[in-house]
């Protein structure tokens, strides 16, 4: 078992706003956002911070472009990032909590995501304890698998599909209608699916008590795939790597945005 595992993550980032409100506006009305704060999100982003944060050598492979600064901020939080330059403005999202901590989200413009064809060092991908898979190009998830562990988030089902490799764990929320999926489609059967419900918990473990106020929702899916990965990256098994996974899931949903104040940078408070 590896203290310090070598994962990637190979996804996107968005540059998200976070907001508060006293509620989201039905057509035609005003509303007033207070407490705007700037920080990289995306699956990409937040398991990438996160894996970091649980002690990882992290490294990012995605897509940036120059109107950010996206870059500085997660090799602040301990992140290698490889990124393939774009032209244009980084895909931008509005984050808004309302009085009653129900969390809405406006995407402006489509995710960027780094290409095979990109001039990024893919073979390094061999070298990794793990890698997480929140990418879209078919061909990287093939560069993806020859690292020791495969997770792939089920939102990138479709390109599962498509690269016919077998991923040791795929991971999806039972109340997001993107992440179902039609295991007959696979060439190759996943040899973990998990599939997570919130506080309810999800398949083969129950959900951790949250220690302190619920502040926001924001990432913690993307926290506990991190935690999945983190685990089976270092050697744990399946039924510890979930426990692990479902308690960094409750502690992000304590800090408000992407990451906690505490790490550094522009953080949530």
């Amino acid at each position: 078992m590896s203290d310090q595992p070598r994962v990637a993550v190979v996804g996107h980032v968005e540059w998200v706003t976070f907001t508060h409100a006293q509620a989201v506006p039905p057509p035609g009305e005003i509303v007033h956002l207070s407490d705007p704060l700037d920080q990289p999100g995306g699956g990409g982003a937040v398991s990438a911070m996160a894996l970091a944060r649980m002690g990882a050598q992290a490294t990012f492979f995605t897509a940036l472009a120059s109107d950010v600064p996206a870059r500085a901020v997660l090799e602040a939080h301990g992140v290698e990032v490889l990124a393939a330059p774009r032209g244009g403005h980084q895909t931008r999202v509005l984050s808004v909590v309302d009085a009653h901590r129900e969390r809405t989200l406006f995407v402006i413009g489509e995710n960027a995501h780094p290409a095979a064809t990109d001039d990024l060092p893919w073979d390094r991908l061999a070298e990794m304890d793990g890698v997480y898979f929140t990418g879209q190009d078919p061909q990287t998830l093939v560069y993806s698998r020859r690292a020791r562990v495969l997770v792939v988030t089920a939102r990138r089902f479709d390109s599962l599909v498509r690269s016919g490799v077998r991923a040791d764990a795929l991971v999806g929320s039972a109340s997001d209608p993107g992440e179902r999926v039609d295991l007959t489609r696979l060439a190759e059967q996943p040899e973990h699916v998990i599939t997570t419900d919130g506080a309810h918990g999800g398949t083969g473990y129950d959900a951790a008590p949250v220690p302190g106020p619920v502040v926001d929702t924001y990432g913690a899916g993307d926290t506990f795939v991190a935690g999945v990965t983190f685990a089976l990256a270092s050697g744990r098994p399946l039924p510890e790597a979930l426990r692990f996974a479902a308690e960094e899931a409750a502690r992000a949903l304590t800090w408000r945005g992407a990451f906690p104040a505490s790490d550094g940078g522009t953080g949530g408070g």
